[in-house]
């Protein structure tokens, strides 16, 4: 069981899900008072996160403004996806060589709610899933480290919900292929070809972003 979280890690998690998500957009200032009202806690524990979301280059301190939200730009938006694709790629290999029965049936299963929720028109429920379906590979390919560093870097860039590719019927459809073909390749053990598409697959989401 997952212990109870302290005031300061309630605070980080609530604003860095908020700064992830684009609900709290770069260019922000972020006061500590404000904050603690809005999160029903006292100053303390929220200058706390802040300084660990300044740890995480989420935010800024400038002065005479205080802390303010991170404006990343075009550069910081290739930098992202090019990691995404060097880590995630990498785990599809190796995941090629590790993946068994259990774990590629449990894959194969969450695609395929992908399909069904695409054919339903349920768009809204596919990033998500797809970052399951990529992190379940990481894990699987990295166990001791790379599944940790592929949930690091996503935590460090915000994705605005309407940025999202899988809103956008055709992409969604090009992007579910490419999990297929992910897919067949894990179960071949063709690593090779599993980090290749993953690779692919990550930087068609930069093209979408940079559009």
């Amino acid at each position: 069981m997952r212990p109870p979280l302290s005031k300061a890690d309630y605070v980080y998690e609530a604003l860095l899900e908020e700064i992830r998500t684009g609900q709290i957009p770069g260019g922000t200032p972020l006061r500590a008072a404000a904050v603690a009202t809005r999160l029903g806690v006292s100053v303390t524990p929220v200058r706390e996160a802040l300084r660990r979301l300044e740890k995480d280059r989420l935010i800024s301190y400038e002065a005479h403004h205080g802390a303010t939200v991170v404006d990343l730009g075009d550069e910081a938006l290739e930098e992202f996806y090019g990691v995404r694709a060097v880590v995630e790629g990498l785990g599809a290999r190796l995941a090629a060589a590790r993946i068994g029965a259990a774990e590629l049936d449990g894959l194969r299963r969450l695609h395929e709610s992908m399909v069904a929720d695409a054919a339903q028109g349920r768009h809204d429920l596919l990033g998500g899933k797809s970052e399951e379906f990529h992190l379940r590979i990481a894990d699987i390919g990295g166990p001791a480290f790379l599944g940790r560093q592929a949930r690091a870097v996503r935590a460090s860039f915000p994705v605005p919900p309407g940025a999202s590719l899988w809103l956008d019927v055709e992409l969604a459809g090009r992007q579910l292929d490419a999990h297929e073909r992910i897919l067949r390749a894990l179960e071949t053990g063709d690593g090779e070809t599993a980090e290749q598409i993953m690779i692919e697959h990550v930087r068609a989401g930069a093209a979408h972003r940079r559009g």
